[in-house]
């Protein structure tokens, strides 16, 4: 047995980044043992997940839905579904998570999936025949399927054979309401579809299948109405094909503005368009051999754990020995610079207003999540981001979010106020990527070391590293 943590994506942990379950914040849950994670879902609802966040951990399952409702009070903006379904999409391994750490640790890539899973089933039995139903419609009601893609490395598109899907929520933001055929989810991302009960009762595949890989892998799912006997069409509704058409539909979505989400206040209340930028990353990812390994790397550094979880060295004021801050500028290296491996920590003033823009000189489709934060995706577009590229932005209705993808040799750009104290991760989603050091921590401190903007080092908070055996800092108040 090897040590691990659990983490819940996309949930913020407000005040709380001890309860993250990331290498950064928490020590790891020795084998054997148990913890229990103490957090409040505030201001937030929507569609999450949870999932083991140590090593290769997460090519081996242990994850599942998290479904944030609003208060009953707070009006949605669609009525209340017959059911509610949760789909865990994603790639699959054949290679339990042991090796394929140790493939990585080789310098080598954990290379193509083997396929997709559904809810941990690739829709077929050991004789070919289809797996039992996964859901139930009864026909004229309509339901909600809160669709998340758990995998590893690879963005799935997901459709229902005979059905539209009617968009009302991603990451935990109450969308406009279009329909679609079907849906691109990179990794690390949940939608939130109705689906409408409408055709002749019968067996319906739901289908998630790869996207931007040479040979399409899928996996099926059935949908059974009430009371059916009736097999469904062997023929699959097909994937779109090229990554402009997964950029044009993510052109398509759109904040609801007047929607409430976890107030009664509507979501179009605030208005990020209007504040001052007070500054600006810029993240360019890349691949690079250091020591004759593989590595990844942002800004041409390659994060390595410390022996010490950085916030509990940062809480207990032995941050400077373990590791150092902003080793990473806000703008790539010049061409030339050699990599390095470090332990990667940048700083980031307390309730500022910080646009970053994430570069992808590379062939593949990227993904990247922040953790303690939704950001708005503001803008996308080909080549590489100058200025000019600010006249482009969705200054309005840009979808708050917590995931973003970003196209092949393409840019994307995010921004938000940094106004929850903690120290967060922000990563690659692609786990081989994440494994091998393409991911940061940022640490924001409040000045004012306050209750109002951080909670105190939980009783139970395991110890480990250096701060073993360290008397407890003096509370905040």
């Amino acid at each position: 047995m090897s040590a691990g943590k659990e983490r819940a994506n996309g949930i913020q942990q407000r005040k709380n980044s001890w309860q993250d379950g990331v290498a950064g914040t928490n020590c790891p849950i020795a084998p054997g043992q148990n913890f229990t994670y103490h957090f409040q879902v505030k201001d937030q609802i929507g569609s999450f997940y949870y999932y083991p966040s140590l090593a290769m951990h997460k090519a081996a399952g242990g994850f599942g839905g998290l479904r944030i409702n609003s208060r009953l009070l707070i009006p949605v903006p669609f009525d209340p579904p017959a059911d509610d379904y949760t789909v865990m999409i994603g790639d699959w391994y054949t290679k339990d998570h042991k090796t394929l750490a140790r493939i990585l640790d080789t310098g080598r890539s954990i290379g193509l999936p083997a396929g997709v899973l559904i809810n941990g089933k690739a829709g077929k039995d050991s004789t070919g025949k289809d797996e039992e139903p996964l859901f139930v419609m009864e026909a004229g009601k309509v339901y909600r399927y809160r669709v998340c893609n758990i995998g590893t490395k690879t963005s799935l598109n997901f459709r229902i054979q005979g059905h539209s899907m009617l968009l009302v929520e991603m990451d935990g933001s109450h969308t406009m309401q279009n329909t679609y055929e079907s849906l691109d989810i990179h990794v690390g991302q949940c939608f939130s579809v109705l689906v409408t009960a409408n055709q002749a009762p019968g067996d319906y595949y739901m289908v998630a299948s790869t996207r931007f890989l040479k040979k399409e892998l899928t996996a099926t799912g059935v949908i059974r109405y009430s009371g059916s006997h009736t097999p469904p069409s062997p023929v699959l509704p097909k994937a779109p094909s090229g990554w402009a058409w997964s950029f044009n539909q993510w052109r398509s979505f759109r904040w609801n503005l007047t929607a409430s989400a976890a107030r009664p206040n509507p979501q179009g209340s605030y208005h990020y368009g209007s504040i001052d930028i007070t500054r600006t990353i810029k993240l360019a990812s890349s691949r690079a051999i250091i020591a004759g390994k593989n590595r990844y790397t942002l800004n041409g550094v390659s994060h390595v754990e410390a022996d010490t979880p950085l916030k509990l060295a940062e809480y207990f004021g032995i941050g400077g020995k373990s590791f150092k801050y902003n080793l990473t500028s806000d703008e790539p290296p010049a061409g030339g610079a050699p990599a390095i491996l470090a332990t990667n920590v940048i700083t980031i003033e307390f309730r500022t207003f910080v646009e970053i823009i994430f570069e992808n000189p590379e062939k593949i489709v990227q993904s990247y999540h922040l953790n303690g934060y939704s950001f708005f995706l503001v803008g996308m577009g080909p080549g590489k981001w100058t200025p000019e590229s600010r006249k482009t932005y969705n200054l309005l209705d840009a979808v708050s979010r917590h995931a973003v993808q970003v196209f092949p040799k393409s840019w994307a750009a995010i921004m938000l106020t940094f106004d929850n104290a903690g120290m967060w991760n922000l990563r690659s989603e692609l786990w081989e990527r994440r494994y091998l050091g393409q991911q940061l921590y940022i640490s924001v401190q409040s000045p004012a070391r306050s209750l109002r903007d951080e909670y105190n080092l939980p009783d139970a908070a395991l110890l480990c590293g250096a701060v073993a055996g360290l008397p407890k800092p003096a509370p905040y108040t």
